[in-house]
């Protein structure tokens, strides 16, 4: 099977890219990452440039809208001949053609379908799991679709939430589960090993 291509998105720290990039580095994972795309200045077009990653900004406006964001972005993706989107930190909602369906993946940090949704995303997801006494948490890799954190799962891994956590603490135990769950998704896609069927994700052993 060709070597998988992959564009990934951001718009933060980088590191859930530079996780996947590790991995392909070290030859666990079938991929090659084609083209990083961000929708802001940030931390993580330093830090993968400076990995030889070729990175594209795309700045998101207070005008822009889902639908022009894809009409600038998506022919990008389409010209470097990729398979799979990789969310990865991405903060903006990328509406997605019909053609690239359960082709673009997402990851979450807590346990979706609870606490997803707008606006919900980073320390937020994590407080509010504390706040609500959950006796654990975790993180969910799955496909995008056009609703915010929706779409079938494809790995879902778990952590016990401790009575001290805070929301950094959960979080960095979150992340260590997160550099796991989305490579372990990605390399099953390499493999040709999901499937959706009926809008739940079905893995070939």
């Amino acid at each position: 099977m060709p070597e998988l291509g992959i564009v990934t998105t951001l718009s933060g720290g980088g590191r859930t890219v530079l996780n996947l990039l590790d991995r392909i580095e070290q030859g666990r994972l079938d991929a090659r990452i084609l083209l990083a795309i961000a929708n802001r200045t940030c931390a993580g077009i330093e830090r993968l440039a400076a990995r030889g990653l070729e990175v594209d900004l795309v700045p998101w406006t207070k005008e822009t809208t889902p639908e022009d964001f894809a009409a600038r972005v998506c022919p990008r993706i389409e010209a470097t001949g990729a398979r799979l989107v990789c969310h990865c930190g991405f903060l903006r909602m990328l509406r997605i053609p019909e053609a690239w369906k359960n082709r673009v993946m997402n990851i979450h940090p807590a346990l979706l379908p609870a606490y997803g949704g707008k606006g919900m995303y980073g320390a937020r997801v994590h407080a509010a799991v504390l706040a609500a006494g959950e006796k654990q948490s975790g993180c969910t890799v799955h496909f995008s679709n056009n609703e915010y954190d929706a779409g079938p799962i494809i790995v879902q891994r778990r952590v016990p939430v401790l009575p001290e956590d805070t929301p950094e603490s959960l979080a960095a135990r979150v992340f260590e589960q997160e550099c796991e769950a989305y490579p372990e998704a990605v390399q099953l896609f390499a493999e040709g090993r999901i499937s959706v069927e009926q809008g739940k994700v079905v893995i070939t052993p």
